[in-house]
């Protein structure tokens, strides 16, 4: 459904873009992961005709959006990261706007189509409430429903639960989930959670490339701790304890979060014992420890960093 060859986008000497290529197909959910400044949002805005790239092609149904942007813009739902909703109008206002622009000839057509996403995107509730009086929830429901409203096979969603309470959060990804049985999708997210619980597939770009490719479960094959270590402490000074931990020469880094202390061997080895002697040896005294899997957010730091 989506095809992007050897994409390229340069503002000036910078390349924002850097000869990116990949491919996404209805059913597919691909999380687009990287740091900021990666060139996500560009090659986004490249997919969906809003930037026109230096180089390189994107064919969306077999299309080229840069020779057939209006055929191309029929069939992709764009949620760009804080869309624009005019918030003077109620919801309903709004959708019917977007449903003018979208080219809903028919009224009961396009009262059907409202109706849907409003029952899809759970804004009945609001739905003849002004948008600039609604939570960030509801407006980023509001930014999903614009895009979905002609039911477009392909959908490009940036950052679509940012801002959102775990509740929230729930409620879009569900959505998603639902749709993404006859859509191509492509979401970026800088929430990895997200790309377990959402994503068949995962690209990670960097300084413009891709540097990854692959299943979220293969992805997560690549870290090289086969644990990390959850220590509490009775009394300590965390970061006497994160500063000596550390130079032991088997630490691959040690990090405090959440008041806890969290350790990662190098060259997956066992670093359990070593750590409880040299906790044992300076007197940190442990109220707990735990071992737990390394997750996607070592794994992208290590691609990454």
């Amino acid at each position: 459904m989506i095809e992007v060859q050897s994409l390229h986008k340069r503002y000036g000497t910078i390349n924002a873009v850097n000869g990116v290529n990949f491919e996404v197909n209805r059913g597919e959910i691909l999380g687009f992961l990287g740091p900021n400044g990666a060139g996500k949002s560009t090659t986004m805005k490249m997919i969906t005709g809003f930037v026109r790239p230096t180089s390189g092609t994107v064919l969306v149904d077999g299309l080229d959006v840069q020779e057939h942007s209006v055929p191309v813009k029929e069939r992709i739902g764009y949620m760009p990261e804080n869309g624009p909703i005019y918030g003077e109008m109620t919801v309903v206002e709004f959708l019917n706007f977007i449903a003018d622009i979208r080219g809903f000839s028919d009224p009961t057509q396009k009262e059907d189509a409202i109706d849907h996403v409003c029952d899809l995107c759970r804004l009945n509730s609001v739905r003849h409430q002004s948008i600039e009086t609604l939570s960030k929830g509801y407006k980023q429901r509001v930014g999903f429903a614009q895009a979905v409203l002609h039911d477009p096979p392909a959908l490009i969603l940036d950052e679509p639960t940012d801002g959102l309470d775990p509740n929230q959060k729930k409620e879009v990804r569900k959505i998603i989930r639902a749709m993404a049985k006859d859509k191509a999708i492509v979401l970026s997210t800088h929430i990895l959670e997200e790309v377990t619980a959402l994503c068949t597939r995962v690209i990670i770009i960097a300084n413009g490339k891709v540097i990854a490719d692959e299943s979220p479960e293969s992805l997560l094959q690549r870290n090289k701790h086969f644990n990390a270590l959850c220590i509490r402490f009775e009394e300590a000074d965390l970061e006497v304890v994160k500063k000596g931990i550390k130079e032991l020469p088997e630490i691959a880094n040690a990090e405090i979060n959440d008041g806890a202390l969290e350790v990662f061997p190098k060259n997956k080895q066992s670093i359990d014992n070593l750590i409880l002697k040299t906790c044992r040896d300076n007197e940190w005294a442990i109220s707990h420890f735990e071992k737990r899997p390394v997750g996607l957010d070592e794994v992208f730091w290590e691609l990454t960093a």
